[in-house]
């Protein structure tokens, strides 16, 4: 079987600074591998078996050239690496990302994709589902378990009152919780390795990939303004007390 674990590098969160017109600068910020694709890249090294392949993929701008973030994902066990740069996916949204994986993916050929439930910095919940529908496969989100019967994928759904157990045969695209597993951290053996695994970095014309007109468009994002704390302590339960944080609590939702 081979897999395809797809990832998205997102900036660091304790390196992003609000500026005091309210937007984020990233300037500072590293870049790291979305934690929630961590339980996807984890998901495919507990299905691995002799003789499988498993491969990283991601698609993105300029933070694809942190050459130690590409140590770090093939430290985690994928057997290779494959990157689309390009500029035009600097600030893609949902559905482009998709399309540009969906493009990078045939041309690698698969049995299995694995995505995280969303992305560290958008949390869109998007990608995956529209891979799967841009390559016309069966695709289950919200997975928490993955078993294999042979040539056949056993995966549970975790709602909120059952569990659903689905069977299908691969090719097919699964989007695992954050529940799945927990993400084991690299030894230095595996980090010393990940220097001599291959690593495939494309350009657009590298897999004809011809992005169409996008249908909308990220323009900016913005913190709300800071509210400051009223510092409003009742200490006791006494009727007065009651209605005035029920007075309180009104003029605040108001």
């Amino acid at each position: 079987m081979k897999i395809i674990t797809c990832f998205k590098l997102v900036p660091e969160e304790q390196d992003i600074v609000v500026t005091p017109d309210h937007s984020l600068s990233f300037d500072n910020a590293a870049a790291k591998i979305s934690q929630f694709d961590l339980n996807a890249i984890e998901a495919a090294m507990q299905l691995v078996s002799d003789g499988d392949e498993i491969a990283a993929l991601t698609v993105g701008g300029s933070l694809l050239q942190n050459s130690k973030v590409r140590k770090d994902v093939l430290s985690r066990g994928p057997d290779s690496l494959f990157m689309l740069q390009d500029a035009r996916l600097e600030r893609a949204l949902p559905k482009e990302i998709a399309q540009a994986l969906a493009v990078a993916a045939e041309k690698m050929s698969f049995d299995l994709m694995l995505f995280g439930e969303g992305s560290g910095d958008l949390y869109a919940q998007q990608v995956g589902l529209l891979v799967g529908e841009i390559l016309q496969l069966p695709v289950i989100n919200a997975v928490s378990n993955i078993q294999r019967n042979g040539d056949k994928l056993s995966v549970e759904r975790t709602l909120e009152e059952e569990v659903e157990v689905i069977e299908l045969t691969p090719p097919a695209v699964l989007c695992v919780t954050s529940d799945i597993n927990v993400p084991r951290i690299p030894s230095m053996k595996a980090i010393l390795g990940a220097g001599k695994k291959p690593v495939n970095q494309w350009q657009a014309s590298d897999i004809s990939w011809n992005p169409s007109s996008p249908q909308a468009e990220l323009m900016e994002i913005t913190v709300p303004p800071a509210t400051t704390r009223k510092h409003i302590i009742l200490d006791n339960d006494s009727p007065e007390a009651i209605a005035e944080l029920a007075e309180l609590v009104k003029k605040a939702l108001n």
